[in-house]
């Protein structure tokens, strides 16, 4: 998948200024597309060269002018285009699981530590996914909504960033209680 992608998807339902894309995906498509703002103000610029995307001037009395960019139908055309391709599987590219692959010649302590944290980060993502359904679904329960909320995209992709999330804290705090374990069974009594 290619960011533009990710940014023609996150603009089918509303009108949003380069800004506010960036709270978009930081918010529900950093679920599963990371990017940094200034890649997507190029991204938008680049969609808008090519006719996927339209932009508009919005003035603002106390503020600078905005631009507004809305998905065009030559933009549709190509989300159904790579709708229709064949998906690549996902991989995991991690940081700490180098860390804990080499967990064996490292300070246990340290490693567990940076376990920890992550659990932390993964804990404080759960709690705003949690909050970002509530709001999606109003106040629907969650199989009613499923079956006839309005977009129900943006919450099935929220669903796998919660599942994703509560997957990588239990995994963090798996490895650190096996580290924590394996520590104290080396320590003479």
């Amino acid at each position: 998948m290619a960011l533009r992608h990710a940014v023609l998807a996150a603009l089918l339902n509303e009108e949003l200024s380069g800004y506010q894309l960036a709270k978009a995906f930081d918010v529900g498509v950093a679920n599963f597309w990371h990017a940094l703002p200034q890649q997507l103000y190029a991204e938008l610029a680049g969609l808008e060269r090519e006719g996927l995307v339209s932009g508009r001037e919005v003035v603002q009395d106390t503020r600078p002018t905005k631009r507004l960019f809305t998905v065009t139908e030559a933009g549709l055309a190509e989300l159904t285009r790579f709708a229709a391709t064949a998906d690549r599987p996902s991989f995991i590219r991690d940081d700490l699981l180098v860390k804990v692959q080499a967990a064996d010649h490292l300070d246990p302590g340290e490693l567990v530590g940076r376990l920890l944290e992550r659990a932390a980060l993964a804990d404080a993502k759960i709690e705003l996914f949690g909050g970002l359904l509530r709001r999606m679904r109003g106040d629907r329960d969650e199989e009613d909504f499923l079956r006839h909320g309005d977009r129900v995209g943006p919450y099935l992709t929220c669903l796998r960033g919660l599942a994703f999330e509560q997957g990588n804290r239990d995994w963090c705090h798996r490895t650190a209680a096996v580290l924590r374990e394996r520590r104290a069974a080396r320590v003479p009594r």
